[in-house]
């Protein structure tokens, strides 16, 4: 992406505009006017341009006849098929990082898991647990250093990011997840890919199996 006038890069207007519309700052049907959010972050409308190409990429806009750019609503059928992806690419982060990272260096992340994040699901500190699920996310796609699946994982995580949240709210969620992400930490300082990408992928199911339980409180 370019550069926009003020010297705030396309993909910066970007990263702002995911993060809103993942967060639910701009819930689904939601417009994006060009025109505003040119003023908003004083760049051009060509800019915008871009960033909006982009999230359409994305599936996170969608483009319609005179109505402009408005943020995407995923139908239930969608959000399965999501996490049919979703279990497939976890897994094989997991095992790429197995492969590529020290088993020592999972070390810090299996002391949290033991020690902090117990504490949050006693708790039930959602903020503070999620906080550091995301950390874990992050040194994984770190770990296996693919960007393709970086890639991939960011865009099914934009679209996602709400129900993983929701998700996890759920009765006995925190608990079962921490299980299943201390059994995906010791896979990594065994030094297992096999493991670490069962592990991983049985994580994704087990929360797939929540939502469906839970689907009317969820979607």
């Amino acid at each position: 992406m370019g550069k926009a006038r003020d010297g705030r890069t396309a993909a910066e207007v970007a990263l702002i505009l995911r993060e809103r519309i993942s967060g639910h700052q701009l819930p689904p049907g939601s417009k994006l006017q060009e025109v505003e959010l040119a003023e908003e972050f004083d760049v051009s409308r060509a800019c915008i341009r871009e960033v909006l190409g982009f999230l359409e990429q994305r599936r996170l806009i969608r483009r319609e006849p005179n109505r402009g750019a408005v943020v995407v609503r995923l139908e239930v059928g969608q959000v399965f098929a999501l996490y049919e992806v979703r279990e497939m690419l976890e897994g094989l982060c997991a095992r790429l990082a197995a492969e590529k990272a020290d088993p020592a260096s999972w070390q810090d992340l299996t002391e949290t898991f033991d020690g902090p994040m117990a504490r949050y699901v006693e708790d039930a500190n959602v903020s503070a647990f999620v906080t550091e699920l995301d950390g874990m996310r992050r040194r994984l796609v770190a770990a296996a250093a693919n960007p393709v699946l970086s890639d991939a994982l960011d865009s099914i995580r934009d679209q996602t990011k709400v129900i993983i949240r929701r998700i996890i709210v759920l009765p006995g969620r925190m608990a079962t997840g921490l299980a299943e992400h201390r059994a995906t930490l010791a896979a990594l300082r065994a030094g297992d890919p096999d493991e670490a990408e069962r592990c991983a992928r049985a994580n994704i199911r087990s929360a797939k199996s929540f939502l469906k339980r839970f689907e009317a409180y969820v979607l």
